[in-house]
């Protein structure tokens, strides 16, 4: 037990790769990383920095003193400031270098823009997890006839894997969201401190070309090709909401499908996991509660209300810099990421252990199918000589009492026995049970499966086949 107040992210859902990203050590260490760069790259275009102090430098580079940059900052009230000082106690020979002409938002906004596009790595190579769990599920079950609904009432006949196919089509849409913001991904640079490099071209000499220089070379030390092109002090807070609205519509594609599983779960044709020692309710105990899908509900709800923060934080920013962004944004994107994680690693987890009711399944078709196929049994009767509107209004009345039966009476839709009985059709139990095969009543959803698979999905996933095989986990 811990007693000081401890984020559900942390100790229940968020993976320990994304808790990693987002720890204190990742984002110092990166501060760190960025002053040594620094150093280097001004070494390289004729500061007076020598090796030595660079070498001292990477030697303190992630052995954070913790306990210093605490009391630097509790005297001098600035985060980044603390912690040049506390790097300073350590490596004292470089200790006039450090941070040499850049301001507070070199190591803080590129440290940030560096974890987030770590961040939308590891959400991507789970979106591709999770697709491929489906694409799976899907091609197994493409020729199962399922009832489709619309406004949750029984609806025209689909398949289990053609279902599918619309969670991964959406997953689809997020991922192509995702590689936009990674194939645009740039940091911000060596910008200075109003985002002009006026500094920096005072430290060469007013030499514009080392000034640009040392802004790509910063970049190319921590592997970018590309640089926001201006910026004021910070870059701008809109790339913060870009991603924010990418991870919120994840969630809206992780809730849709909970959701779906979720009634499934109630009609019991399709289930999540669940374990042997599992208990669904502490009071009833013959309960299996849909509790994965739920969490996938409740965290994805949490991601979707996050997107509004980054919002107003990007449209309220002042000139070139305001701080009222930084504790917001401290808060919301570290949790939007934590808790997409989360939905993530739930998603795989349940997509890959779904449980398939297939006589469940036949006998909800079974009780309405027979409704579905007056259309069919209408056209049938006059082929076989019969009088389209007399027909139509057989079925009409046949059909009500048969609604009466069941809604009423409690008895079983007993429609086709009703029509058997009923010379006007002229029609066979043989003929009629061919009639009714619900593979007939599925369109060309099977085909649509095999060609949405071959065509969109079977070459994501062939090209990244080196990432998939993740495991998702459930910690409590």
């Amino acid at each position: 037990m811990t007693d000081s107040y401890k984020s559900p992210l942390e100790g229940r859902y968020a993976s320990k790769e994304m808790l990693a990203l987002f720890s204190e050590d990742k984002k110092f260490t990166t501060w760190r990383k960025l002053w040594v760069i620094l150093a280097e790259a001004e070494k390289e275009l004729g500061l007076n920095i020598s090796q030595e102090q660079i070498e001292q430098l990477k030697e303190y580079q992630t052995d954070i003193n913790y306990d210093r940059a605490k009391i630097h900052e509790g005297r001098v009230r600035h985060d980044v400031m603390a912690h040049v000082h506390a790097y300073a106690d350590q490596a004292n020979l470089a200790a006039p270098i450090i941070h040499l002409g850049a301001t507070s938002c070199y190591v803080g906004d590129n440290t940030d823009l560096l974890i987030m596009y770590e961040g939308l790595e590891i959400i991507r190579r789970k979106i591709i997890n999770v697709i491929d769990r489906l694409a799976k599920f899907a091609d197994e079950y493409k020729s199962l006839p399922t009832l489709g609904f619309t406004h949750f009432q029984a609806a025209q006949l689909t398949t289990v894997g053609k279902r599918a196919t619309l969670w991964i089509n959406e997953l689809l849409m997020d991922l192509q969201d995702v590689e936009y913001l990674l194939v645009n991904k740039a940091l911000r640079g060596a910008k200075g401190t109003t985002g002009t490099q006026a500094t920096f071209l005072n430290l060469f000499d007013n030499d514009i070309e080392k000034v640009l220089a040392l802004d790509k070379l910063v970049a190319q030390k921590l592997g970018y090709d590309n640089l926001i092109p201006v910026t004021g002090q910070t870059y701008s807070r809109k790339i913060d909401s870009h991603v924010l609205n990418v991870l919120s519509s994840i969630a809206q594609s992780a809730y849709k499908f909970s959701n779906d599983l979720r009634l499934l779960s109630h009609l019991k044709e399709i289930e999540e996991p669940f374990e042997s020692t599992q208990i669904g309710s502490s009071a009833m105990a013959y309960k299996r509660n849909p509790m994965r899908s739920e969490r996938i509900s409740s965290l994805a709800r949490f991601i979707i209300s996050l997107p509004i923060n980054t919002a107003i934080t990007a449209s309220t920013q002042w000139f070139e810099r305001t701080l009222d962004d930084s504790a917001n944004k401290r808060l919301v994107v570290s949790e939007a990421f934590l808790a997409t994680d989360a939905v993530l690693e739930t998603y795989l987890n349940v997509s890959s252990g779904l449980i398939v009711n297939e006589k469940i399944i036949q006998n909800h078709i079974d009780a309405e199918l027979p409704f579905m196929a007056t259309e069919i049994i209408l056209m049938e009767g006059v082929k076989k000589g019969g009088n389209r509107q007399d027909l139509h209004e057989k079925i009409r009345t046949l059909s009500m009492e048969a609604s009466y039966n069941v809604k009423s009476l409690g008895g079983k839709n007993d429609l086709i026995e009703r029509i058997l009985l009923d010379e006007t059709f002229n029609i066979t139990k043989s003929e009629l049970s061919t009639l009714l095969n619900a593979k007939n009543f599925i369109g060309i959803a099977d085909k649509q499966v095999e060609l949405f698979l071959n065509t969109k999905i079977k070459p994501i996933l062939e090209q990244n086949k080196h990432i998939l095989g993740v495991v998702g986990e459930v910690r409590v």
